[in-house]
């Protein structure tokens, strides 16, 4: 799945990234100094638990959000320092999203949601519904074109936020609990079509899972703690670690 990291030029590296939310006379840091750096093609996990700071890393990278200090390097361009409108531009060209839910506008069909960014991005109208036929057909979707929302089923839902935030040919796309809110089998098909859509387009791939299952299948597994980075390793390496935490956990145990 993808390039191997080694032979893959570098798409994103973060530099000393931090970020500080601020309330009042408090503060409060979320992140602090993380250094990363993705490859073309990567699939990466990041798993850890609640409060570690990994949807916080995935709106700084994604530019939802901006770090409190650091740098961003996106194709060597420092994207933090990027005024508003090109910023947004940036945003809406190169980057994809996929949340835990799907966000879809009830109101449009499948092929209209789809169609979105490529519509902000002005694309021409013609295009962009091409362009979202595509996709919709790519993750399995040819046949739901005209359905709003309400009449698709959740892993149909998600089907198509994903097209939705690969319709610009972004070269990340993030994803943040993207199966959090479907049955197994659900998620196993989502999961399923990620990797292929890897596979067959070489899409980087950034992905915050609570799955550890799901993690361990990707070919690097970053692991988080209070705002850190604290291990970075192969999903083999990180399935025989955690199978080892929950040996030392049960020998604990009274």
């Amino acid at each position: 799945m993808g390039q191997p990291a080694e032979s893959a030029p570098v798409l994103v590296q973060v530099r000393e990234m931090t970020k500080e939310f601020v309330q009042g006379a408090r503060s409060l840091r979320v992140l602090e100094g993380i250094d990363l750096v993705l490859h073309r093609g990567e699939m990466v996990a990041i798993i850890g638990a609640s409060g570690a700071g990994k949807s916080t890393l995935l709106h700084c990278l994604g530019t939802l959000d901006l770090p409190t200090d650091g740098e961003i390097l996106f194709d060597g361009v420092d994207i933090v320092q990027l005024p508003p409108p090109q910023l947004a531009r940036f945003r809406n060209e190169s980057i994809g999203f996929v949340f835990q839910f799907h966000h879809l506008l009830p109101e449009f069909s499948a092929v209209e949601n789809v169609m979105m960014p490529a519509m902000i991005g002005r694309v021409p109208q013609r295009e962009a519904r091409a362009r979202a036929e595509a996709m919709l057909e790519a993750v399995g979707m040819s046949h739901r074109l005209r359905h709003r929302p309400g009449e698709l089923s959740g892993g149909e839902q998600q089907r198509v936020a994903i097209a939705r935030a690969l319709v610009m040919r972004p070269k990340l796309l993030l994803a943040d609990e993207p199966t959090g809110n479907l049955d197994t089998r659900t998620s196993e098909e989502v999961h399923a079509l990620m990797f292929r859509l890897n596979e067959e387009h070489g899409i980087t791939m950034l992905v915050v899972t609570h799955n550890l299952d799901l993690a361990h299948r990707f070919p690097r597994v970053i692991r988080m703690a209070d705002g850190h980075l604290i291990g970075d390793t192969t999903g083999d390496r990180a399935r025989e670690d955690d199978a080892r935490a929950r040996e030392a956990d049960a020998a604990a145990a009274p």
